[in-house]
């Protein structure tokens, strides 16, 4: 198995070699459309075939990489797409890094959802914190490289401490090998305040990946710098990779005698999450950075969701993977709203019903999806996870969730009933192509709605593999 992931690390790496290195936008085009049919194929092969292939030192193909594999399988496919428009006016040197950069994004992140050892995870979620980087960078301002470098020393310092932590935990279990396997045999019987220590390193280090408290700032500001669709692979399948690494550790932690206090601190890193999610939603005035609290609000919702365990753990592994059909959806709906005026300034911006129909009915109804209204999955999610809260008599959480998911929905809305219907302040231009681009991303929205509406079978047989540990 680690040959099989080894020879799709070493295509992907090759087709972006020669996707940055194309003399053409037409050949960019086309290494970069193998590489995302080759990523499809994977991702089909991971289902049918990897299931049943024995798991490897380094990799393994289990429920939980499979998963978010095929979820990143069906979005980068609509980032890349609408990043053509976005590039339209770059020139081919900035054209084919970035797509470039695009390629080694998934290639690294596809890695950290298969890894099966603690160090390889650490390897390509810090291999990912580099190809963001150069990314976030795209548009060459002083605002972007001021983004680029606090991403950089940010990311590098939480991976800096999830490295100290993997020290902690590996000299603690005292084993050779660092696959989760064997650590998790291990750490039954560790020193329960270094199993304390490192998970707290861990979690804190990762938390720049998945856009947690303490260092979700940073996520924040990486959205707001990237081009919009590629925003949306950041906020989604990169954070789903940071939602991997922290979900394997957890189930780590499961075989201890310290796993309810490290559902506790899972618990209110979730609560700070959301509290930081829901008062910043009101305060910003830039749409992109307005969808990255958002994200920080869900991740906060799901790491709740594994703090209390039981159904609310399987509520929190659907609550990230309908996030991420939902809010590549957003990302991308954003990227044509920008097409039209230039900008993402909230208090500006206006009369996009006039402007764009397909593209209002897409944010109004992908709104309606973000908030948890019925059909849409993250519903679901929500409600098992509430459930679950007051099954434990948690009532002060339940309380407080509520409350901050008022304020949520409040903001959220509003915010997109002013981009639809209040007067425009902001010079807008035709585009040409904003029609089809918004029906596309809307595409994946109807996705989410049909889980939402079916919540089929092998979805829920899925997720139990994931959460059964």
């Amino acid at each position: 198995m680690d040959m099989t992931m080894f020879y799709y690390i070493v295509a992907a790496i090759a087709l972006a070699a020669m996707t940055g290195l194309a003399r053409s936008r037409r050949l960019v085009v086309s290494f970069a459309s193998v590489f995302f049919v080759m990523q499809a194929a994977f991702a089909v092969w991971s289902v049918t075939a990897g299931a049943g292939v024995q798991s490897a030192q380094f990799f393994t193909f289990d429920a939980t990489g499979t998963l978010f594999m095929v979820l990143m399988a069906i979005v980068s496919p609509f980032a890349f797409v609408h990043s053509f428009d976005y590039l339209r006016d770059n020139n081919l040197p900035e054209f084919r890094l970035y797509n470039m950069l695009m390629v080694l994004l998934c290639t690294a992140v596809s890695a950290v959802y298969f890894a099966n050892n603690i160090a390889v995870t650490w390897i390509f979620l810090e291999a990912t914190t580099i190809c963001a980087a150069g990314i976030i960078y795209h548009r060459r301002s002083p605002e972007t490289l001021e983004a680029t470098w606090k991403y950089i020393f940010v990311c590098s310092t939480g991976i800096a401490m999830a490295y100290l932590g993997v020290l902690i935990l590996s000299s603690a279990a005292h084993e050779g090998s660092l696959s989760y396997e064997s650590l998790r045999e291990a750490v039954a019987h560790c020193n329960p305040l270094y199993l304390k220590i490192a998970f707290l390193l861990v979690l804190a280090g990762y938390s720049c990946k998945m856009e947690i408290f303490p260092l979700y700032t940073i996520g924040v500001d990486a959205n707001f710098a990237a081009p919009a669709p590629a925003a949306s692979l950041i906020s989604t399948v990169l954070v789903n990779a940071g939602f991997v690494a922290i979900l394997r550790v957890y189930r780590l932690m499961a075989a201890s005698v310290v796993f309810e206090w490290v559902q506790s601190v899972l618990v209110l890193a979730g609560v700070v999450s959301l509290v930081i999610g829901a008062l910043f939603l009101r305060r910003t005035n830039n749409y992109k950075r307005f969808l990255s609290y958002s994200t920080v609000e869900n991740m906060g919702i799901a790491a709740i969701g594994l703090g209390i365990g039981g159904v609310a753990a399987w509520a929190a592994v659907l609550h990230v993977a309908a996030h991420t059909l939902i809010k590549s959806s957003m990302f991308l709906q954003i990227g044509v709203v920008r097409s039209i005026y230039d900008g993402y300034r909230i208090n500006r911006l206006g009369d996009y019903m006039q402007l764009n129909r397909v593209g209002a009915a897409g944010l109004m109804l992908g709104a309606l999806a973000l908030l948890a209204f019925p059909p849409s999955p993250l519903f679901v999610s929500e409600l098992m996870i509430l459930r679950q809260t007051m099954g434990e008599g948690q009532w002060w959480l339940v309380a407080v969730i509520f409350l901050l998911l008022c304020i949520v929905i409040y903001s959220i809305f509003s915010r997109v009933i002013k981009l639809c219907y209040q007067p425009n302040q902001s010079p807008t231009r035709k585009s040409e192509h904003a029609t089809w681009l918004s029906w596309s991303a809307f595409s994946l929205l109807a996705v989410a709605f049909v889980v939402g509406l079916t919540m089929p079978e092998w979805l829920k047989v899925w997720i139990e593999q994931i959460v059964n540990f």
